[in-house]
């Protein structure tokens, strides 16, 4: 294998997960809504 094969990937890897963390920072955080029960109108 060449010389620094491992360092050289590291890298790339520690590039890939930067990049992910920030994209993940920017994403909405979807909750769920649970939908309301009407109040006695069925009654």
């Amino acid at each position: 294998m060449a010389d620094n094969y491992i360092e050289k990937h590291q890298e790339e890897y520690e590039k890939r997960k930067a990049r992910y963390l920030l994209k993940k920072k920017h994403l909405p955080k979807t909750t769920r809504r649970i939908p309301e029960k009407p109040e006695d109108e069925s009654l």
